[in-house]
């Protein structure tokens, strides 16, 4: 195109966009890369989509209406060359109606075709785009943006100088990352303030949604009751799009009381409220605001959705250690306490001794059960539906498996072994042995010896219930052997 005033290949259609794009914005001076900004991406991507084409802020800043929920824009004031002109971008729903004139072609203007605009911004949508608005004014003399009253009534009588289409990419490894929730019995609900079809589209992208998901947006969730809310939020395939930071505590209070526990993940000032009313807040550690770091539990230092499902995969596993750790800790109080029984109630030789009982606590509790501890996460976990909020580290099953079977089949072993050596060496019930007796002491270790072998068995049981015990993957865990 023709070189314009503001640089090469600015036309006058495209000079109007630029000088908004490059001069309303809140970004402040990023002090670790020289010129560049820090703050909102979209609004870097504006301002350096300007510089592109050698468009720079210029002129003295006098005002700024900064952007607020319910709002959905944001202006600014800036004196240049004896004119005061207001900068105008937000969501286009907002923004085109305070126009009374587009841009044209040749630089001019004409009145706004607000069927033309819907049919571009739907377009830009459909492909995944975030479309904002960009519109000015050149301010009447006297006229001034310093009250409240003033600031009000100045984003009037706008020029759109067009539409500005962002693609913010989804990372490669985000579908995977909600596959893997599905398959996780985890559900995925899309809650943002962009436009609902721009919301859908990135949902099919990453394989949220299919062809035609339940739109709720903003204006939906605040006029349904809590009844209606928690009755759409049914729906199998759910995007709420162009909501406040009122409708997205509402989403959560009604998913909360369907009884599912909710976590929420949120990076702005509007987020912050659903982050703490949540379950598990889960702020974004790089681009996120401080508040919502402030009111969230946990935050992510690389902002990766698939760090989350990685944390839920770490939880199970930590979880499932514990209870593999519990129970092969337990079964070794069967076979310690049942000997001791037996001398007393049979008149028997003791089968196991003190020393041999503090032996295998120290011997084969405490390394194999740490080694327990560091199981990587099983193969299946993640397709595992989620544990009940009602879910205890100890319950009846544990307690059983170890207490009721693998305690009592290491007791038998244990027990049929020190009699059947003291029955080849020839004794008879109600005949004494010595302490030093050789056959009693014979008869101890073979006792010994049985535990600590069931024990190294009762080590691969306990690594997982629903595999066999000498599962293919042990080179995993070498802490094992």
């Amino acid at each position: 195109g023709a070189e314009g005033a503001n640089g090469p290949g600015v036309t006058a259609e495209l000079a109007g966009l630029l000088a908004v794009a490059a001069g309303c914005h809140s970004l402040r001076p990023d002090a670790d890369v020289e010129g560049g900004y820090a703050g909102d991406p979209m609004e870097v991507a504006l301002v350096e989509c300007a510089a592109a084409w050698g468009v720079r802020e210029s002129g003295t800043r006098i005002a700024e209406l900064p952007f607020e929920t319910g709002r959905n824009r944001m202006s600014v004031a800036v004196a240049e060359g004896g004119d005061v002109w207001l900068l105008c971008k937000g969501a286009p729903e907002v923004v085109v109606p305070r126009c009374v004139l587009q841009r044209a072609p040749d630089g001019g203007t004409v009145a706004v075709d607000a069927d033309a605009v819907r049919s571009a911004l739907d377009a830009m949508a459909r492909r995944g785009l975030r479309v904002i608005a960009l519109a000015r004014r050149r301010l009447d003399a006297g006229e001034t943006v310093a009250d409240d009253r003033a600031k009000d009534e100045a984003e009037r009588d706008l020029i759109l100088e067009g539409l500005a289409g962002i693609e913010d990419p989804p990372r490669p490894d985000v579908r995977e990352a909600v596959a893997c929730c599905r398959e996780a019995g985890i559900r995925v609900i899309m809650v943002t303030g962009d436009y609902p079809a721009t919301a859908v589209a990135i949902g099919r992208e990453i394989g949220l949604t299919g062809e035609a998901p339940r739109v709720l947006r903003g204006e939906d969730v605040a006029r349904m009751n809590a009844a209606q809310l928690a009755l759409a939020l049914d729906s199998p395939e759910v995007i709420c799009a162009r909501v406040t930071a009122e409708h997205k505590l509402r989403v959560v209070q009604a998913l909360q009381r369907r009884g599912d526990v909710v976590a929420v993940t949120g990076d702005g000032v509007n987020d912050a409220p659903a982050l703490r009313a949540a379950d598990i807040g889960i702020a974004m550690g790089r681009g996120g605001t401080d508040v919502a770091k402030e009111a969230a539990d946990m935050v992510l230092l690389d902002d990766h959705f698939a760090t989350i499902v990685s944390a839920i995969e770490e939880g199970r596993a930590v979880f499932e250690n514990l209870r593999k750790f519990l129970t092969y800790i337990l079964t070794s109080n069967i076979p310690e306490l049942v000997p001791c029984l037996v001398f007393v109630l049979l008149r028997v030789p003791l089968p196991l001794t003190v020393i041999q009982i503090l032996a295998v606590d120290l011997g084969t509790d405490m390394l194999p059960a740490l080694a327990l501890g560091a199981e990587p996460p099983s193969p299946g976990l993640m397709k595992r539906p989620p544990r009940p909020r009602s879910a205890r580290l100890v319950d009846g099953a544990l307690v059983a498996r170890a207490y009721l079977f693998l305690g009592v089949l290491e007791s038998a072993a244990s027990l049929a072994v020190f009699f059947g050596v003291l029955a080849a060496g020839g004794w008879v019930h109600g005949e004494g042995l010595g302490r030093l007796d050789p056959l009693y002491l014979e008869a101890t270790t073979a006792c010994l010896t049985t535990i600590v072998v069931m024990q190294v068995a009762n080590l691969f049981l306990c690594r997982d219930a629903r595999q066999a015990a000498w599962p293919p993957g042990l080179g995993a865990n070498r802490l094992l052997l």
